[in-house]
């Protein structure tokens, strides 16, 4: 891959186009059921919505959550529960219908346009709308079919730009050997990585909870591919339950403000269940990526870990290698505005933190990215903002 500017993000998410399932999805087999774009009735007229296994999506979700991608100048306050926004919309345009879903969101070539409006030369590309799996309607064959149209949909996406880094979608519902298969097919179709859910007995269907070793032939699939284990916040670690209940009067972009950032936080507490379940010295080489997630909530992790390991002599129940060095070796950060953090970043090693811009979501960097990275790299020298910013990206998804 060639770098123009010497920024790549981490962490941003992919808009498929609404015939992504209908045109990839057997219509014999599926027909109607299959994730598709249809026009429901709204509190104020007719609006577009994703509509998945015959279910419509809830009205007060986004038709698409790509507020970066749109125009905001005609953007008006709202409180809570009013208009046709997403479930923090407000002050935040969204999308009511398809054809106000811009280009740049979902159209490869021209999304290619926004990273150079941008200044960014690659995104790594995590799920976005309709959904981020397919668990919760308990059916595996229909799992499958759709994670096959999202995982060939990203595919695509990768022959028309190498600035694209998708990750497989799992189909946790499928026995290991077909979900192994489908990450080994994915790998050869351009993927550079797995989004996993942590907790995916939580959906119910008595699928294993990643700490599981029934999972050891999926890490070790990733391991010998070179492909990160993404965790990407809130990841099912907190769901509703992340800040406060609401209160009279608030908008909804502090409605997401107060729940974001604690869920932020959340894809640290997988470092403990990586390191004490023994996966990070089963598979050593396996690296794992924490999206969406500040980094001084992974130092506090590892203090925890390494605090307990020291003190509880974990050594004594087969975890030979200190947390920190687990860490050091295998665990991955993601920032974009946490100054603090990177002024820590030593803590963890400035080999394991990556820059994000989360396009095209609500609290993006575009399209002002470079603003925010010299604001948030004050004072850091040349060679550790090189890392930073595009050099570990390059080394954990082998772009060079």
């Amino acid at each position: 891959m060639d770098i123009k500017y010497g920024l790549i993000s981490a962490d941003s998410h992919v808009v498929v186009d609404r015939d992504a399932f209908t045109r990839r999805m057997s219509k014999a087999r599926w027909g109607e059921l299959a994730p598709q774009v249809v026009e429901v009735e709204g509190r104020n007229g007719l609006v577009d919505r994703w509509r998945i296994h015959g279910d419509s999506i809830r009205l007060n979700n986004p038709l698409v959550n790509c507020p970066a991608a749109m125009d905001q100048s005609a953007a008006k306050p709202a409180r809570r529960g009013e208009g046709e926004g997403s479930a923090f919309g407000g002050q935040v345009k969204y999308p009511q219908h398809w054809d106000e879903v811009p280009l740049k969101a979902y159209a490869p070539a021209e999304r290619a346009k926004a990273l150079d409006d941008d200044g960014v030369d690659a995104e790594v590309l995590f799920p976005n709308d309709p959904a981020h799996n397919f668990i919760q309607w308990l059916d595996p064959e229909y799992e499958l079919a759709c994670v096959q149209a999202h995982n060939d949909a990203l595919s695509e996406w990768t022959r028309v730009a190498d600035r694209f880094i998708p990750l497989v979608m799992i189909p946790y519902l499928s026995d290991i050997d077909v979900v192994v298969s489908e990450v080994a097919r994915a790998a050869q179709n351009g993927h550079r990585g797995i989004n996993m859910f942590p907790r995916p007995g939580d959906s119910g269907g008595g699928v294993k909870d990643f700490t599981d070793p029934y999972w050891d032939p999926l890490w070790a699939t990733c391991q010998d591919l070179g492909l990160p284990v993404h965790v990407h916040g809130p990841a099912g670690l907190g769901g509703d339950g992340w800040g406060a209940p609401g209160w009279e009067g608030i908008t909804p972009p502090v409605l997401h403000t107060y729940w974001g950032i604690p869920a932020a936080v959340a894809p640290a507490a997988v470092i403990p269940h990586v390191i004490f379940s023994g996966i990070a010295e089963r598979f050593p080489r396996l690296n794992w990526v924490l999206a969406e997630c500040g980094i001084g909530a992974i130092n506090y992790a590892a203090d925890g870990c390494q605090h307990a390991w020291e003190t509880l002599h974990l050594w004594t129940d087969g975890l030979l290698t200190p947390p920190r060095e687990i860490i050091r070796r295998q665990m991955h950060a993601n920032f974009y505005y946490e100054v603090i953090g990177i002024q820590q970043r030593d803590s963890i090693g400035v080999d394991n933190i990556m820059w994000e811009s989360d396009y095209p979501h609500v609290v993006s960097s575009y399209p002002h990215s470079w603003e925010t990275v010299e604001q948030t790299l004050q004072g850091v020298p040349e060679a550790d903002r090189k890392k930073l910013l595009y050099q570990n990206a390059m080394r954990v998804y082998h772009l060079a």
